[in-house]
């Protein structure tokens, strides 16, 4: 399965056509049904709709769309029907004409003085007979069917990114940690010398009252504290096997965000207790580094869904 990002946009219009009223059923004009959805890292899915006074109704059917896509992340669905030029200037229906004829003959038998009514006054009085509002339901799923799928599509591209840049940082974290694992022999063996040399001189200044033997035993056991001490063999380990594990969630892909972020919270905690034991520049140097590439692998996490 694909990783999938929590970032992603996607858009969609369907033109909805308007029949007349009554027995014409000639297109009067065309309304315009726009969908927007945005989305963004959280913890949960969060949703949030802004739909037009005609849509809310729909509402409930777009929520259970989206929770059955998405997991995770915070989304924005905007939804309206526009109109569109020819529905500024609709023109009457015959019906409507008549009507309106037969009206004006009527008033004006009434009032003689009444003036005719003019292309202006037959406009606002014909569009009070409005056409039958469509049907928006079965357009406004179609639309947004569509428009997921966009969605769902472009939080895969960016999660397929987000894949291939962890799998980067985790061969750096690995030659990281192989660097760092001879380092320690070596400073216990530098530590050990160290020792030998300086109780070798402590001998000499006591004129030789302590014997070689037990000088050799005293520098074995201070430079076996320091050996324990400064060991991070256990640490490495950790951090080899959170490696490991990361780098098979990511290849497996599908709902991994939360794991992967407790991993990388794990990978944290390993390369501060690095750094905590290191007594070398060396190892203080790796142990910063390893810090660096876990925070940026921290930042790319949470958009993982």
């Amino acid at each position: 399965m694909p990783v999938y990002s929590m970032t992603g946009y996607a858009s969609g219009q369907h033109s909805i056509a308007q029949a007349a009223p009554g027995q014409d059923s000639r297109p009067v004009g065309h309304g315009r049904l726009g969908l927007e959805i945005r989305s963004v890292n959280s913890r949960f899915l969060d949703l949030s709709f802004r739909l037009s006074e005609e849509l809310r109704q729909h509402e409930p059917a777009l929520r259970e769309l989206l929770q059955g896509r998405l997991k995770r992340g915070k989304v924005e669905v905007r939804a309206g029907l526009e109109g569109t030029q020819a529905d500024a200037v609709r023109e009457p229906s015959a019906r409507v004409l008549q009507r309106l004829s037969s009206v004006q003959d009527t008033v004006r038998a009434w009032l003689p003085d009444a003036r005719p009514f003019s292309v202006a006054d037959v406009m606002r009085l014909g569009a009070t007979d409005e056409a039958p509002a469509a049907d928006l339901g079965e357009p406004l799923m179609e639309l947004a069917t569509r428009t997921v799928a966009d969605l769902v599509a472009a939080r895969e591209r960016e999660g397929s990114r987000l894949a291939s840049m962890l799998l980067g940082h985790l061969d750096q974290l690995r030659a990281l940690a192989r660097q760092a694992a001879p380092l320690v022999p070596q400073l216990v063996e530098q530590q050990r010398a160290r020792f030998l040399e300086r109780w070798n001189e402590a001998m000499g200044l006591a004129e030789g009252t302590a014997s070689p033997d037990a000088a050799q035993d005293r520098a074995l056991t201070e430079a076996t504290a320091f050996a324990i001490r400064i060991d991070v063999a256990e640490e490495l380990t950790r951090l080899t096997a959170h490696l490991d594990e990361i780098e098979r969630l990511v290849k497996k892909g599908g709902d991994v965000g939360k794991r992967l972020d407790f991993l990388i919270q794990e990978l944290h905690r390993e390369a501060n207790t690095l750094g905590s034991k290191s007594a070398a520049l060396e190892l203080t140097r790796i142990s910063v580094d390893m810090k660096v590439l876990v925070e940026q692998m921290r930042e790319q996490v949470q958009n993982i869904e």
